[in-house]
């Protein structure tokens, strides 16, 4: 009976949590404390190593009431129940991204909003470099930015763009992530 207890409860608390964990705690402290599982000044601290440990707080409350009450059984299932929710609507929104990606009208809507996405992260880097040479503000002339940052962005475009048409191929996104990553760590440690 715990176990359906439990798997019900943590189902319910992952159905209705909207705005993240913290908008959890109440629904989360309310069954807890209904069920006699846990009173105000453990789940308190609870709260405090859910927050100090890896892992979203939901999932980590979840898994400790289930473990304190059932076992290993009773974690798996309100773990389990917990993520199943949200679980189930990724499904739901893959599944129509799929069908909405054959549409044309959707596939050109993305194709406008890719240079967005390429001009946010730009201005997010360059913002980024300025805040780290002490700069506040992204409207000082050009000549102040530093010739590193400069470098690393013309390196990485010509990385992005250099082998789309000289070797007529696209360079794989992930492989643009993980160079990226290695440049500017090479960059920013050097200078």
């Amino acid at each position: 009976m715990i176990y359906l207890n439990l798997f019900l409860t943590f189902l319910k608390i992952g159905c209705f949590s909207f705005g993240g964990a913290y908008g959890a705690i109440p629904l989360i402290r309310d069954a807890v404390i209904a069920q006699n599982w846990l009173d105000d000044e453990t789940l308190a601290y609870m709260i405090g190593v859910s927050e100090s440990t890896p892992g979203p707080i939901m999932l980590n409350l979840a898994t400790y009431v289930g473990i304190s009450q059932a076992g290993v059984i009773g974690a798996l299932l309100a773990t389990t129940a917990v993520v199943l929710p949200s679980f189930i609507i990724i499904l739901l929104v893959t599944a129509c991204f799929n069908a909405l990606l054959k549409n044309k009208v959707f596939q050109v809507t993305l194709q406008g909003v890719k240079p967005c996405i390429i001009g946010i992260i730009c201005a997010t880097g360059l913002y980024m470099t300025l805040q780290r040479i002490g700069l506040s503000s992204v409207h000082e002339p050009v000549s102040c930015y530093p010739i590193t940052s400069i470098g690393l962005v013309l390196s990485l475009a010509a990385v992005l763009f250099g082998p789309k048409y000289i070797l007529k191929k696209k360079l794989h996104p992930i492989l643009f992530i993980l160079l990226s990553a290695v440049l500017g760590a090479v960059v920013f440690t050097l200078f």
